[in-house]
């Protein structure tokens, strides 16, 4: 194994300061590779993939984890070429989660030692921005509309006393404004809502079930159509959180298809794991199986 691990030295939380206190031990017989700034996570991994590591560790959360995702998926070759593994230092860690990965450091760090792996799907989303078309892949899930909006408004300081909570905070916040009509497309079907959740995995927001049906390499995406965007809505979901079972609202409906566009008439945000990436319109589709991650054996 030829290993790199891409790390924010900066990012904060005990996992991340843990991590930095034990670099030495993470640091034998691996390249470690520091950012200096957004971005940066991506462009380090598709250089470490050019110089031939094949095991492109995550050291963050689910931010750190999409920017090295696409940092392979733009090298040459990179999905063949090398693996994605992750040290979940994050506050909330959806894909560790969904890969029943380990939280804790050095429990994690033995799995990259035992080198399991599995092979899932890439999703991911095409739209376009003021430097022209771009792509951007995704593990676990996405979301627009009340979701991305939500993203934009959490406070650090309240994620890192409530974690998943600071995101029900920041959903109420945005429940002022007005919330758009989206339109989803996919496989023949068609529906409409005011928020759109677009799942790989079982999980959103922590270890919440949203996409129950949802599997990681069945080809599909699971996209839940939210029809109104209301105060019930963010308080099922909080008791969710707390419960660890989602009060689905009977007239969601869920499209299971490998492609699907979503569009809006006003400007609605899109995000990917947790990231703001654009505005709608969105093409989705999903690379079967190309993905090679590292997993428990």
């Amino acid at each position: 194994m030829r290993a790199c691990v891409i790390f924010n030295p900066t990012a904060r939380g005990d996992r991340a300061r843990s991590f930095r206190r034990h670099l030495d031990e993470f640091a034998v017989g691996v390249a470690l590779k520091p950012t200096q700034a957004p971005g940066d996570g991506r462009r380090l991994a598709a250089e470490a993939v050019r110089d031939g590591f094949d095991t492109l560790v995550a050291a963050g959360g689910d931010g750190t984890l999409n920017e090295v995702l696409n940092g392979i998926a733009d090298a040459p070759d990179g999905f063949a070429r090398a693996r994605l593994a992750l040290l979940p230092l994050g506050t909330v860690n959806v894909f560790a989660r969904e890969l029943r990965l380990p939280l804790g450091l050095r429990p994690a760090w033995q799995v990259i030692l035992d080198g399991g792996e599995r092979r899932i799907d890439a999703p991911f989303a095409d739209y376009a921005d003021a430097a022209g078309t771009q792509r951007r892949y995704f593990a676990q899930m996405a979301g627009a509309g009340l979701d991305a909006r939500a993203i934009s408004l959490v406070d650090w300081e309240t994620k890192k006393r409530f974690a998943q909570f600071a995101y029900v905070l920041a959903g109420l916040k945005a429940m002022r404004e007005p919330q758009p009509t989206i339109t989803v497309e996919g496989d023949g079907q068609a529906a409409t809502g005011e928020l759109v959740l677009v799942g790989n995995g079982r999980f959103y927001g922590g270890s919440l079930p949203v996409f129950p049906d949802a599997k990681l390499d069945d080809g599909l995406l699971d996209l839940c159509v939210f029809p109104r965007v209301h105060w019930a809505l963010i308080a099922r979901y909080a008791f969710g959180f707390v419960t660890g079972r989602p009060l689905v609202p009977r007239d969601v409906k869920v499209l299971r298809v490998p492609q699907a566009k979503l569009s809006a008439a006003a400007p609605v945000p899109f995000e990917v794991e947790g990231d703001l990436c654009g505005r709608l319109p969105v093409e989705l589709g999903v690379l079967p199986g190309v993905l090679r991650v590292v997993t428990p054996r």
